[in-house]
């Protein structure tokens, strides 16, 4: 039976059960909890050790106000590189192909920022849609621009994920495929296409953990402008 492409990005179910809840809840019991001793094992250290640099270099534009999205922002970048990087393995899903789920990240923290932005200083908040010096027959216009810009912040967030992700798992697939193909009848360009297979997973573990990086490092310049 041939199947498409595109079916890899199908949510699993089973007896009509989706199993999409499973695969988000299974990065977080593969996370070592941290020991009550002085002295922890090498895995403990090094993921505090990336925690706390992560969450330094993240929080250094902040504010003393936007440090309570420490603990928020570190745990959404964790859960999504390890959701990103368990996305490629072999007869695995990786939920963070499906736009709906990228968007129900991206819309309520965004949504989040502006209202806080809205609360604490308003009067800036707003300024963000004229910039100083506008000439007036501009005004109009600038404004439905900049107002369009901002609500298209939370669609930009979850479909640059989503895109960057469905692009590698596709070229990923193409090229094994071309590989089973080509290795009966030319093996010595299945053994080249299949070094760049391998460069190219490369790749896609490095995008896996950059996508995860940029979604959470505009969300906190987002939260720059409103703190």
């Amino acid at each position: 039976m041939m199947t498409s492409f595109f079916d890899q990005f199908a949510s699993p179910s089973y007896l009509g059960i989706p199993l999409i809840a499973i695969a988000i809840a299974l990065p977080w019991a593969l996370y070592p909890t941290p020991s009550s001793r002085w002295i922890s094992n090498r895995l403990t250290t090094l993921q505090g050790w990336f925690i706390n640099r992560f969450t330094n270099q993240l929080m250094m534009p902040l504010n003393v106000g936007g440090h309570k999205w420490a603990l928020l922002l570190a745990s959404l970048m964790i859960f999504l590189i390890t959701i990103n990087m368990l996305g490629l393995l072999p007869y695995t899903f990786t939920p963070t192909t499906q736009l709906s789920l990228n968007m129900g990240f991206a819309v309520p923290l965004w949504l989040a920022t502006v209202i806080i932005g809205m609360r604490n200083q308003p009067t800036v908040a707003l300024g963000h849609l004229l910039p100083e010096g506008t000439p007036i027959l501009l005004i109009p216009v600038l404004i439905i621009i900049e107002t369009i810009s901002l609500f298209i912040r939370p669609l930009a967030l979850g479909v640059r994920l989503t895109a960057n992700l469905t692009a590698g798992h596709l070229l990923i697939q193409l090229i094994a495929t071309a590989v089973f193909v080509l290795l009966p009848m030319m093996p010595t360009v299945a053994i080249l296409t299949a070094t760049v297979l391998f460069l190219l997973t490369l790749l896609e573990v490095a995008v896996a953990m950059i996508q995860a990086y940029v979604f959470v490092l505009l969300l906190s310049l987002y939260l720059q402008e409103n703190v």
